[in-house]
């Protein structure tokens, strides 16, 4: 099997029935599996998937173990030498699947890889970033970072200024979708499950880097993505009182506790 694709799904059928629509448009080339995993939403997708994606593997949680939990069940029954984590936001309307994994086979030491991700209008979308200082959160999330010098942090962690066009190593990736090598998988473990939401994919690659395996944002691929940051829609001081900016502030604060007086494994240069 050359590559699993687990697709995590909480209430987002349509979404999920897109996602697949267009992996099955694409034709891959190389033997493939598509695992869904639904994160208790119980939302008709079991029989949806079973009647009009015969072949797909379903995964029915009966909790919301959120993104790392309910990923890491589509992870354990992967058995593909990639494996890519794909949001059903994502949309693939080209082949690109195929750049992305030749250029892993080219590049033996790289761990994980991920897209260019653009949104519908075709802008680009800031997908690769530094890792973050412990306030940087809440700069992007308060007044604060409407002020200049707090601004110029913001865009020097989101890579604002740098041409997207290219690729490059990089601190981390966003998780909405990521190829990875197996092999380097079977070193660094599964996705960290005390993350219930967010951080989990900076965690996720920080560890690939302790252990040795390169993070790469690949430029020459592109995929459509829906995205909503939702933890962003309102200040903390008013997040506070919305569930998801709640789990937002809980993972940076298990994020930094866990690499508390740690150094950055690595720090982003051009390759």
């Amino acid at each position: 099997m050359e590559l699993s694709i687990v697709i995590l799904k909480y209430k987002s059928k349509g979404l999920m029935r897109q996602c697949l629509k267009a992996i099955r448009l694409l034709r891959l080339s190389f033997p493939y599996e598509v695992i869904v995993v639904d994160n208790a939403s119980f939302d008709g997708s079991a029989e949806m998937v079973a009647r009009d994606f015969p072949g797909t593997i379903f995964i029915q949680s009966d909790k919301n173990l959120g993104y790392a939990g309910g990923n890491n069940l589509g992870l354990k029954r992967s058995a593909g030498r990639y494996v890519m984590i794909v949001n059903p936001d994502i949309l693939m309307v080209t082949n690109e699947l195929e750049k992305m994994i030749s250029y892993l086979d080219a590049h033996p030491r790289v761990g994980m890889l991920g897209p260019k991700l653009i949104n519908p209008d075709g802008s680009t979308q800031m997908s690769c970033y530094h890792f973050p200082s412990f306030f940087m959160p809440f700069y992007r999330r308060t007044f604060l970072g409407k002020l200049p010098w707090f601004k110029k942090k913001v865009r020097q962690y989101l890579m604002v200024d740098w041409d997207h066009a290219e690729s490059r190593e990089v601190d981390w990736l966003l998780g909405g979708c990521l190829l990875i090598r197996r092999e380097a998988m079977e070193r660094v473990g599964l996705l960290d499950e005390r993350f219930w939401m967010y951080f989990d994919d900076v965690d996720y690659c920080r560890r690939f880097w302790e252990a040795g395996f390169p993070v790469v944002y690949f430029a020459p691929a592109e995929v459509v993505h829906y995205h909503q940051r939702t933890s962003a829609e309102t200040w903390w001081l008013f997040g506070l009182f919305n569930k998801v900016a709640r789990e937002h502030i809980k993972s940076w604060l298990k994020y930094f506790a866990k690499y508390f007086g740690a150094r950055h494994p690595w720090r982003a240069q051009s390759v």
